[in-house]
């Protein structure tokens, strides 16, 4: 009876703290019924933009936490899945973590225009690295969204790993950036936002094995060029072959400017397999339906609706990524093209930018990311590292050098010194926290 009084005591000293209206999770079974109802209606969202059927599997709270178990053992990490969905008149969360019962959370001094405009603030404050970064509405985002459940669940459980399933209006939040007074969230969790738990592989696959598509364009007829690429992609596959033994060996291809087009791609999606297609590129979230949203050929544009007709599956394409990405901030369709990507393509996970990060900052995350991505046990997690390299200074230019963590240096053409950072810093969240994990962690 004390044990059960002193928790309730404890629940509603952090309700005042964060000024919730009511926290108190409701009973199992009703809570069950609501998860399973917020994933049906997250998957015919995601349905409803693609205009395809989408959902393959229909798991109940219990099996998810079971699947976060096995999951979590296979990978040595822990993992848990945090559903924040703004309503409008409150902010709902829900978290479930290893063989976990289901805790809510409602916040009824956050309505979703509030959330929104909070959102929508605190992206547009760190897209200019010129700008001092704003830690009083990261941190107010993080009381919001991290600190229901942190002292009480995140940390007794030792959870590592968030698989984040935000609703309308946060969707283009950069989670990696959320601080709490001391910390950013990358530097507690790898995260990755999904599009509904029912939408993402629970499989896991050693990406380790070995085989990327490098693929991207330098220039272009109409949009700016992208002076970084030809050195970008050679970077990514000399870090791969310099961290696999020799031995495993990865097998790549890279193909830039007249011979990165949708026929080569469609073409070598076909007859060869790849763990990695990455693409150096424009691409671009934008408004309205997803035949408005696209990536930049060679040879034209390849709108999202498109991009389904491409053998991501037969390839056996498990990671795709694109490095010069820019999302609609606070745009609701193109939120959902954005954290519906991998979804739309049959991939199990892929990286991609809220924001035009300059090239300078794209090819030092790059060049280290591909580094962690052989060592590390999951794909989140090789992006974390590459952005915490960024954000402790253990990436850093020196001269017309670029030097990346594990040592390797990548030499800087002239055309891409003014890229430069005056103070040759990487730290501010925009060089790192534009880069996203979608779908799968693993």
């Amino acid at each position: 009876m004390l044990k059960s009084l002193n928790k309730l005591l404890l629940t509603s000293s952090l309700a005042i703290t964060l000024g919730f209206s009511a926290v108190m999770p409701s009973t199992a079974q009703t809570l069950d019924e609501k998860i399973v109802k917020m994933e049906q209606g997250l998957e015919k969202e995601f349905e409803t933009y693609f205009d395809s059927d989408l959902a393959t599997t229909n798991q109940l709270p219990e099996e998810m936490a079971k699947t976060l178990a096995r999951m979590g053992e296979a990978t040595n990490t822990t993992p848990a899945v945090l559903w924040a969905m703004p309503r409008e008149d409150h902010l709902h969360l829900v978290l479930i973590t290893p063989n976990g019962e289901p805790i809510a959370r409602n916040l009824y001094d956050l309505p979703k225009t509030k959330v929104r405009e909070i959102a929508n603030q605190f992206t547009r404050s760190i897209t200019n690295p010129r700008r001092p970064f704003n830690q009083r509405i990261a941190k107010e985002l993080h009381q919001a969204l991290i600190e229901p459940f942190e002292l009480e669940f995140l940390q007794p459980t030792g959870i590592d790993t968030l698989l984040v399933c935000m609703g309308d209006g946060l969707r283009s939040l950069p989670l990696a950036a959320l601080h709490d007074g001391d910390h950013f969230l990358i530097e507690k969790y790898a995260v990755t936002r999904i599009p509904a738990f029912n939408l993402i592989n629970h499989e896991y696959s050693d990406i380790q094995r070995g085989g990327i598509l490098a693929m991207g364009a330098s220039e272009f007829e109409e949009l700016k060029p992208l002076p970084a690429v030809p050195i970008e992609l050679e970077t990514i596959v000399e870090q791969l072959r310099s961290i696999k033994p020799a031995k495993e060996e990865w097998h790549e291809l890279s193909l830039l400017n007249q011979d990165f087009t949708q026929t080569d791609l469609q073409a070598l999606l076909t007859h060869r397999a790849f763990d990695i297609v990455h693409l150096a590129t424009h691409a671009e979230f934008m408004p309205g339906s997803s035949s408005q949203s696209y990536i930049q050929f060679h040879d034209r544009k390849l709108t999202l609706e498109e991009m389904p007709k491409f053998d991501w599956n037969q390839a056996d394409v498990d990671l795709l990524v694109l490095s010069a990405c820019r999302t609609a901030v606070g745009d609701s369709e193109a939120e959902l093209g954005f954290a519906g990507l991998a979804l739309q393509l049959g991939v199990d996970s892929a990286i991609a930018s809220l924001w035009n990060v300059n090239d300078a900052g794209t090819l030092a995350l790059m060049g280290d990311f591909y580094q962690e991505l052989s060592v590390q046990n999951t794909k989140a997690e090789a992006l974390r590292q590459a952005q915490l390299k960024m954000l402790r200074g253990k990436i850093q230019f020196e001269g017309d050098r670029l030097l990346l963590s594990r040592g390797s240096v990548v030499p800087i053409p002239d055309d891409l010194s003014s890229q430069i950072p005056p103070t040759k810093d990487l730290s501010h969240p925009y060089y790192w926290a534009a880069f996203s994990m979608i779908s799968s962690p693993w």
